[in-house]
């Protein structure tokens, strides 16, 4: 494309959802405009150094945010070609069918305004574009498990569907880092390499790196459209259909901006939720630690799970003993905490967090560019922080009676790789900011695809919903393109569905 002022659709971030919708549209004949704040990976193996990546936070976010205190606060936020997708755990999970429901009695008083039925052959898709396999459990977590399957302990293992070649384990260095660690080999699927890549020599899609939006524009004077964006470089994009898939701390930002700007803070009910309901998951890294040597490569392989704590599961951490280390007490000196972490494996213990309007991104104190918030406190929501407190004992109990003793590291508020929920879905403007085809209520050709428009976070990681949504979303655009184009009936044969390109 020569001309990227004109396009299609411009879409805002490349991680899971807004690759998703990319891939899609792109396929699907519309222009598309990519925008990523930073750039590409080198794929020099510096993305597998644990000194570069987890010592010294070489390709972490340093911007400045604050808390509900006041005090300084820097979420571990990646802005890379991928995103998050590109560091994350591989993990693919479909959230179960009663986790598209409401359930106020445990503070998740709105689901979805679509169906697990809706995302289910999105779900199918991804994980045929991903390769997602299971893998079974390495010599020392087998004998965890045989320790905690007794019928009488509850917990039931499940195989972890993940998205890893299946020549992984050839690859020792890839195999121990592919939990918060980049590939370089290309041995896990990520949003770039999973779905940009198979879009190479599309000239209807351009990626921009380094190009960070500042600012929706609106189309003329008609305010309640959104038609295009403004770089911090200065530099405007025109676009007929814009795509927020900054992520769910950042995504909220450029539509607060623009509700202020423009004066419809007051006049479109949805504001009013706008950066409310963040959900980042109740997590707590835990380590149990034996007298042996621990010689897994993989590690992440299965799921746990226990109907006492139903909106809960515990996974183990794919990291190696280095990588252990670095959750050890501060007070060990690392030599140690290295040592100590080759005799431990790690567990991921995860819980639904509820929604709570106090529990919220804010742009900053003036709206347009102040220091931004982020104001979140569990203990807003009870339910959920009584079942994870509960979780936490329950599973350091059956560890220890299984010979293990543990340590855990409660993972807080900068923890935000799971973040979600700050746009929702909703079934009207009072009960969410987007309807049930990602478009936000009042501004008709703005559109939300990122992993914000979840309105219950669940038990399980939210990237594959993230994905199977921003696919959906664009199949809605693009029909409604092909409509508008030729009048087109035929969705499926507009977007290309049923087919997967090699």
């Amino acid at each position: 494309m020569n001309d990227v002022s004109t396009v299609d659709a411009i879409v805002i971030g490349s991680g899971a959802g807004g690759a998703a919708a990319s891939y899609r549209l792109a396929r699907a004949g519309l222009s598309v405009l990519l925008l990523e704040k930073g750039h590409r990976l080198p794929t020099d193996g510096t993305t597998l150094d644990i000194e570069r990546v987890v010592h010294q936070g070489e390709f972490l976010s340093h911007e400045p945010w604050r808390d509900g205190r006041g005090r300084e606060l820097i979420p571990e936020e990646h802005f890379n070609l991928g995103g998050k997708t590109k560091w994350y755990g591989a993990a693919l999970l479909r959230h179960a069918p009663s986790e598209f429901e409401p359930e106020p009695g445990y503070g998740c008083g709105n689901g979805w305004p679509i169906g697990y039925a809706d995302l289910a052959p999105y779900y199918e898709e991804i994980e045929t574009l991903f390769d997602v396999r299971h893998f079974e459990p390495e010599a020392d977590l087998e004998r965890i498990l045989a320790r905690l399957r007794p019928a009488s302990s509850g917990w039931r293992v499940t195989a972890l569907p993940l998205a890893l070649h299946r020549s992984i384990r050839d690859n020792p260095q890839e195999a121990s880092h592919f939990d918060g660690f980049a590939t370089v080999a290309g041995l896990k699927a990520d949003s770039d390499n999973a779905l940009l890549a198979r879009l190479a020599g599309l000239s209807n899609l351009t990626i921009e790196t380094g190009a960070e939006v500042i600012e929706l524009l609106p189309a003329g004077a008609q305010t309640t459209r959104v038609g295009g964006v403004r770089l911090k470089d200065g530099t405007v994009r025109r676009a007929g259909i814009v795509l927020l898939a900054a992520g769910a701390l950042h995504s909220p930002r450029l539509l607060e901006r623009y509700l202020a700007q423009h004066n419809l803070t007051g006049s479109l009910p949805a504001a009013q939720l706008v950066g409310r309901r963040l959900k980042l998951h109740l997590l707590t890294a835990l380590i149990a630690v034996s007298p042996t040597r621990k010689r897994d490569l993989i590690r992440k392989t299965v799921l746990l799970t226990h109907d006492a704590y139903p909106h809960s599961t515990v996974q183990p951490l794919g990291f190696d003993g280095e990588l252990i280390g670095t959750l050890m007490p501060k007070w060990l000196p690392r030599k140690l905490a290295s040592a100590v972490g080759r005799r431990a494996y790690g567990f991921f213990l995860q819980t639904e967090d509820g929604s709570h309007n106090d529990n919220r991104v804010i742009d900053g104190d003036d709206g347009s560019g102040g220091i931004p918030l982020l104001d979140y406190d569990a203990d807003r929501t009870p339910a959920s922080e009584a079942e994870h407190r509960r979780l936490i004992r329950g599973f350091r109990l059956a560890l220890l009676q299984a010979g293990l003793p543990s340590v855990t590291r409660r993972i807080g508020p900068s923890g935000t790789a799971h973040a979600c929920g700050t746009l929702p879905a909703g079934t009207s403007d009072t009960r969410g900011v987007v309807d049930s085809e990602g478009r936000v209520f009042g501004l008709e050709s703005l559109y939300v695809v990122d992993g914000s428009v979840l309105p219950r976070s669940t038990r399980v990681n939210p990237s594959l919903t993230i994905f199977a949504w921003g696919l959906r979303v664009a199949d809605h655009i693009a029909w409604r393109h092909s409509l508008s184009i030729d009048g087109a009936v035929d969705s499926r044969r507009a977007v290309g569905q049923t087919e997967v390109l090699p």
